[in-house]
């Protein structure tokens, strides 16, 4: 597992990081969570060992990253953010060079450097210089290099940036091949991130988590959840249909867009009012567009999540 324990990171009278402690095993995919400046790369490359704890302790795989840093580090694969490189050099070139530093030679560098230029897509541009490749190819040089000695634990800082939405699926779904095997930190504020690879997430703000939980257990603390939005074609009363949705039982309150054609009904408690507006809909022929029940905003639980620590 890794684990932190009072991790804590203070530059001079900013704490960065403040006592925050959690373990992570096998199998999870966690998404650390936060606004810009709220510590998520701090704590990252303190795992990584790129930065010392003012205090607290850090462990991977049981060894200290203060105290036994380079078998910490044998057994992390890290993805810094904006994924630095040498721009001078080629991705085979410096696959090769990240290779023979963690003790590949012969065969077996030749053979893990393809595998990984193949994972990640490189072959096409494996001969163009680093410094001339586009951001994603960058991100994508960046994150070869992190799998490249098949480490138990990767800590990956932002590994999306800068990808297309085809890009991004393929790194989305080389996580999920790898995570069955590997405990994998995803440091974000992408909440589709989230939502698409991890089973569990950490919100952090201001250096201190805030939320500990599964994305669904998240979602589920939305006042969107159950939640039921529909929109009326142009020529549908909008407020007649809000008045009919106020009197249905179960239903708390209904809120109307500005542009007047669509209206989202709040359930009580989470109570299931879906079939019961839509039986409305249908016995008094609403002229719907959609209709639709919410699981939950994950969006909407970040924002009150981290606007209430800033208040």
């Amino acid at each position: 597992m890794i684990k932190a324990e009072g991790l804590t990171k203070q530059y001079g009278a900013l704490t960065a990081v403040d006592q925050i402690s959690f373990k992570v095993e096998p199998g999870e995919v966690l998404g650390f969570l936060g606004p810009n400046g709220a510590g998520k790369s701090t704590t990252m490359r303190m795992f990584a060992g790129f930065v010392p704890p003012t205090a607290g302790s850090a462990e991977i795989c049981g060894h200290s990253v203060i105290t036994d840093a380079l078998a910490a580090k044998a057994k992390l694969g890290y993805l810094p953010e904006g994924a630095p490189a040498y721009g001078e050099m080629r991705p085979r070139e410096f696959l090769e060079f990240v290779a023979a530093i963690r003790g590949f030679s012969g065969d077996e560098q030749r053979t893990r450097v393809g595998e990984a230029l193949e994972r990640l897509n490189l072959t096409a541009v494996q001969d163009q210089s680093i410094e001339t490749l586009s951001k994603g190819f960058k991100r994508r040089v960046g994150l070869a290099q992190a799998i490249l000695h098949d480490p138990p634990v990767l800590i990956l800082d932002e590994p999306t940036d800068g990808l297309d939405p085809n890009q991004k699926h393929e790194v989305r779904q080389l996580i999920a091949d790898m995570s069955a095997s590997k405990i994998i930190v995803i440091s974000t504020h992408i909440l589709e991130e989230v939502d698409a690879v991890c089973n569990r997430a950490i919100i952090i703000a201001n250096g201190r988590i805030l939320a500990d939980e599964t994305p669904e257990t998240l979602i589920y603390r939305s006042r969107y959840h159950n939640a039921v939005t529909l929109r009326l074609s142009r020529d549908g009363d909008l407020e007649a249909v809000a008045a009919d949705i106020r009197t249905v039982p179960g239903v708390d309150h209904v809120e109307i867009t500005a542009d007047g054609r669509t209206l989202t009904a709040f359930p009580d408690d989470n109570e299931m009012i879906l079939t019961r507006i839509g039986d409305l809909a249908g016995a008094n022929s609403w002229p719907l567009e959609q209709l639709q029940l919410e699981s939950g905003r994950l969006d909407e639980v970040f924002r009150t999540i981290t606007s209430a620590e800033a208040a």
